[in-house]
This record gives structure tokens, C-alpha cells and sequence, in this order.
């Protein structure tokens, strides 16, 4: 793996959140919480973070139903993610989310929570990706 940054982003149609992270020490921080329209955020504040932290990789999460069927929201995620490396020329990875804001609550149960859920795809994501050698 790089040593770049990683951008991870918990997709929503009103609200991502984003995180960033380190494969070097496989630690994410919450970002910030950007605001979006029907999913579709400021690209120019995408482009931001993209120009601040020269990520290498991007990691989207992917809300798929316990029974492990997508949803629309997942489709739309997917579509995000493909928006992302097509802006950006840079590759993304999707991570199933799941209970990824049911812990983030856990931990910041008074406010939004779209940047720490973001951190926590981060984490697992590098909990379960194999690096390359």
C-alpha cells in the first residue's frame, strides 16, 4: 500500500461524512460533514480535500441491508464512489457499512455523526484490506 492518505466517505443524500486515514498506521480521524442535494455534494469541496490531503485511495461506504441485498441508497453510493475516480483519477474501494452509525452513536450520540461513521469504514476497511507487497 501507499503511503498517501486514504479519503473515506459515508455517503448519504443529505449529508457525507469524511474521514482520513493512514494505512501506515491504520488510524482514521473524522474530517468534516459535507452538506448534499440529493446526494450529489459541492464537488468543489470534494476537490478541497482532495488538493488538502492528496489521497491515494478513496473508500466509500456501501449501506447494503442485513440479509446482504443492496438498496437504493447503496446504488447511489456506488454511484459516488465511480464519481469520485472519475474526478479524481484515483481508485476507490467500497466497505460494507453496516452498524457503522449505530457505533458512531455510541460514541457522539448528541450530533451528527457523518464524519465519525466515515472513520469507522476507514477502520475496518483497513482491519480486513491485505496489504499490497
Amino acid at each position: 500500500m501507499s503511503d498517501a492518505p486514504i479519503l473515506a466517505f459515508d455517503f448519504g443524500t443529505h449529508h457525507i461524512g469524511v474521514a482520513v486515514g493512514q494505512w501506515v498506521t491504520q488510524t482514521a480521524s473524522p474530517l468534516t460533514i459535507l452538506k448534499a442535494k440529493q446526494g450529489q455534494p459541492n464537488w468543489d469541496a470534494v476537490a478541497d480535500l482532495v488538493e488538502t490531503w492528496q489521497p491515494g485511495l478513496f473508500v466509500v461506504g456501501l449501506p447494503l441491508h442485513m440479509n446482504d441485498e443492496p438498496s437504493e441508497l447503496s446504488r447511489l453510493a456506488e454511484k459516488f464512489a465511480r464519481r469520485l475516480t472519475g474526478r479524481f483519477n484515483r481508485p476507490h474501494q467500497m466497505m460494507d457499512e453496516r452498524l457503522s452509525s449505530v457505533e458512531a452513536k455510541a460514541f457522539r450520540a448528541d450530533a451528527r455523526i457523518d464524519d465519525l461513521s466515515a472513520a469507522l469504514i476507514l477502520e475496518t476497511w483497513f482491519s480486513q484490506a491485505t496489504p499490497r507487497t
